[in-house]
């Protein structure tokens, strides 16, 4: 049996850190590595709830969407919109090849507003 408060502990206090550094390398125009940090936040920020509802270690899994899904997460169509688009920053740190378009400041600006606000809400799912 696991320690399900240890875990979730683990997993918020990760996403925490990883909010930190996705503002600050997008305080400093890093916007590839920023939105990568961005989807850390929310994929370790699900992870917390899987944890407590499944009452088991989380899976070893990227996917935004399968993960909140399997965290029995009822997300609103933007929001799981919002998870779609920070899927297509979560390679850059796997695949050298792979390049995605970058959005503008301004969208990007969004993002990490909306990726506190997702943050915020999974954290009072616990």
């Amino acid at each position: 049996m696991i320690n399900v408060q240890k875990q979730i502990d683990y997993w918020i206090n990760g996403a925490e850190d990883d909010l930190i550094t996705a503002d600050l390398l997008l305080k400093e125009k890093r916007i590839l590595h920023g939105l990568f940090f961005c989807h850390l936040v929310i994929e370790k920020a699900i992870k917390a709830p899987y944890v407590k509802v499944n009452q088991e270690i989380a899976p070893r899994s990227h996917n935004l969407i399968y993960l909140s899904e399997k965290a029995k997460l009822d997300l609103e169509d933007d929001l799981q919109i919002f998870l779609g688009l920070l899927m297509k920053y979560q390679l850059q740190g796997r695949y050298p090849d792979y390049n995605p378009v970058l959005p503008d400041i301004k969208k990007v600006n969004e993002y990490l507003v909306k990726t506190n606000e997702l943050f915020t809400w999974l954290k009072k799912k616990l």
